[in-house]
């Protein structure tokens, strides 16, 4: 595809962060002119800050925020930059089935980006010289997305930050890249194998579940709506009554629970997470929540570790068939548990 040369690039992220410091806001980038060629492009992608054009299909993709890079990946393509992650990651900040993904490819390491939380480094992003920009689980906000706009067509969340379903992460990168059918096929193979997992435990089917961490003196409990649990559930649980009841709406995926209401958070199985085991036990040998059934029949479902809480918080494309077979001979065992 023709490209612009990278010294043009250079200079846009100039004249887009002298705007910025002038006016608060960068003016957003003027939708690109192209006709329609034979292999769909343009395409127009709708998200919270407007729509973003891509005029031809893309051959070097940037991303950013959280599991965007496993959707690239999966579908075939070896990003150019990719951020840092430190939660799970390795010392390049690479997560491991990134990683397992990258070398069965026969795929080189991309550029890993600084990434220190709320700031983008827009200088490492113009040097990788992307086609375009993902960040559809992310948290970028209107100014930084008017400044990375400036750098290539970039594709925001659909609503708000941090929330785009995992499916819809997949989806949308398949929209992006004019690969939408094989977007479609990384989507029918993850359902296969949680459909297959479900075949082979229909003691799952109709069991009550909760799922809780206590990390840093709070005690959190997800809801149905947050993508670790959703996986779960289409295992065959269903959400505990409780969860629904004690929902204090905080959040549309958990809500904390002061510890003297820990006890009502009935359920058959509960499912523990801890970055270490001391982190479950509290859980698991806490005072407070030795009264819950599951814990007295010892129907826990106890999911210890960094990389394997990173791989369901949430799934991704790469991420949540790495993690599957873990997760089920858990819950194979809280299961058991209850006699």
């Amino acid at each position: 595809m023709t490209r612009p040369r990278r010294a043009a690039r250079s200079a846009a992220l100039i004249t887009a962060l002298a705007l910025t410091a002038l006016t608060g806001c960068a003016a957003p980038p003027a939708a690109p002119e192209s006709s329609a060629p034979a292999d769909g492009f343009p395409v127009t992608i709708e998200h919270a800050f407007g729509e973003t054009v891509i005029p031809e299909q893309p051959e070097r993709v940037a991303t950013w925020g959280w599991s965007t890079a496993d959707a690239v990946i999966a579908l075939g393509v070896t990003p150019v930059a990719m951020p840092f992650q430190s939660y799970g990651g390795d010392e390049q900040g690479v997560l491991p089935w990134v990683r397992e993904a990258l070398d069965d490819a026969g795929a080189e390491t991309p550029i890993i980006l600084t990434n220190t939380g709320e700031d983008i480094p827009y200088e490492e992003i113009a040097a990788a010289d992307p086609d375009v920009i993902l960040a559809q689980y992310s948290g970028i906000t209107q100014e930084q997305y008017d400044t990375l706009s400036a750098i290539a067509p970039t594709v925001a969340y659909p609503d708000q930050p941090w929330t785009t379903p995992w499916r819809d992460v997949i989806s949308i990168t398949g929209t992006a890249l004019g690969l939408e059918t094989e977007a479609e096929a990384v989507l029918a193979g993850i359902d296969a194998e949680i459909a297959a997992a479900a075949a082979a435990h229909p003691e799952f089917a109709g069991l009550t579940l909760a799922t809780a961490w206590d990390v840093g003196g709070v005690f959190y409990v997800y809801a149905d709506e947050d993508p670790r649990v959703e996986f779960m559930l289409d295992l065959g649980f269903v959400n505990a009554p409780a969860v629904d009841t004690l929902d204090t709406d905080e959040s549309p995926f958990y809500f904390t629970l002061s510890y003297e209401r820990v006890n009502e958070l009935e359920s058959d199985v509960l499912v523990v997470y801890g970055n270490s085991d001391d982190e479950v036990r509290a859980v698991t040998e806490g005072g407070y929540a030795q009264s819950l059934p599951a814990i007295e029949q010892g129907a826990v479902a106890e999911l210890v570790g960094v990389e394997f809480i990173a791989a369901v918080s949430p799934p991704s494309a790469l991420s949540l068939t790495w993690g599957l077979d873990e997760v089920v001979a858990q819950l194979a065992e809280a299961v058991a548990a209850r006699g």
